[in-house]
């Protein structure tokens, strides 16, 4: 794995942690802002083919 994708895929794995705290703390606008990096993040992905399972949005 090369470190794009390796640093791609925890820039993911960090961003669904934050996703998961801020649902659980009741913030919709995190909750928002997460799951528009998320949705970045993951278009990325896929655009380079790096292969991501979804897990929290």
């Amino acid at each position: 794995m090369d470190a794009f994708t390796a640093g791609l895929l925890q820039r993911i794995k960090t961003t669904e942690s934050d996703l998961s705290r801020a649902r659980d703390e009741g913030d919709e606008f995190l909750v928002e802002v997460e799951l528009g990096e998320l949705d970045d993040l993951r278009r990325l992905a896929a655009e380079h083919g790096v292969e991501v399972s979804a897990t929290n949005a």
